[in-house]
């Protein structure tokens, strides 16, 4: 099988890369830049330039599958020009995807787009499955909304199309750990607001491991990407803490603090939701890493 991924230099799609890799499958990926172009029997890049509508049909040659992993960080500073470099990396690369299909003979037969948890709407109470109805009110709410109707067009051209619903994915290098990390290694680490906001989390090796599964068993629809054990705020510090060998001594650090610091990207650590992987685990997915502490402890 020959799949062709997009962000496939990012962190779920290096972990995805290797998996398939194992598996014996060829990848195919886009990049920005010629100087990250690999060609080999089973991993080959292929340049194209989203700003300026332009791709490497040959890209597409023997492709079963699209995974769409590329989207611009959500934790830089959210300008007016930033907040629509989120939007464009997700949502305007995948409609060049999607064009540079229509005009070309192919064999993409399953399109599998990332997509996020921030659709659900902040909540200490709810528990929140794909068959939730609820949207959040804020800006990545609504960006989810314009990624997943994107994704949908592909379905038009009689394409599979999965979409799945990524929570924080946890890896010592990258993303969110890292940054949860520095001030409990530094004696300094504390709950945020409450503590009491949800965190649906998952391992690397879990998220790749859900996008390889719905690869190989050609799953179609909307799945949650997160572990089935959702941890709050404040448990994930004391987890993260006991795996450094640390303490926590120092009160949670106030709301308003976070939001004069952060503006409002102080939703992605003041707000949280309790996801469901019921479903990806009824389609036969099993977990490496459905707890903290065992994800903690392999991580760190």
């Amino acid at each position: 099988m020959t799949v062709l991924i997009t962000g496939a230099t990012g962190l779920i799609g290096t972990q995805l890369t290797a998996d398939l890799h194992q598996a014996g499958h060829t990848v195919h990926f886009l990049t920005t830049r010629s100087s990250k172009l690999i060609q080999t029997d089973n991993h080959r890049g292929f340049l194209w330039n989203p700003k300026n509508n332009e791709i490497d049909d040959q890209c597409f040659n023997g492709v079963d599958t699209i995974v769409h992993l590329v989207g611009a960080p959500i934790s830089e500073p959210w300008t007016k020009a930033y907040r629509q470099e989120i939007v464009e990396t997700r949502v305007g690369t995948m409609m060049l995807l999607e064009e540079s299909l229509r005009k070309l003979k192919h064999q993409v037969t399953h399109f599998i787009s990332a997509s996020g948890i921030s659709l659900y709407p902040n909540s200490l109470t709810e528990h929140y499955t794909e068959d939730s109805s609820a949207v959040g009110d804020n800006f990545l709410a609504e960006v989810v909304v314009q990624w997943e109707a994107a994704a949908d067009r592909f379905e038009a051209m009689g394409i599979q199309v999965a979409k799945l619903r990524t929570g924080v994915v946890l890896d010592p290098d990258q993303g969110a750990l890292p940054e949860i990390m520095k001030p409990v290694k530094l004696g300094l680490g504390a709950a945020l607001g409450s503590g009491k906001q949800w965190f649906s989390w998952i391992h690397r090796k879990d998220i790749s491991g859900i996008y390889f599964h719905l690869i190989q068993n050609r799953l179609s629809g909307v799945f949650n990407g997160v572990a089935p054990n959702p941890v709050t705020n404040k448990t994930l510090t004391q987890g993260v803490a006991q795996a450094l060998g640390k303490k926590i001594i120092l009160p949670p650090v106030p709301g308003f603090v976070l939001k004069v610091a952060l503006g409002e990207r102080a939703l992605l650590v003041l707000e949280g939701q309790k996801v469901s992987a019921d479903k990806i685990i009824d389609s036969g997915y099993r977990f490496e890493f459905p707890d903290l502490d065992a994800a903690l402890s392999n991580l760190l």
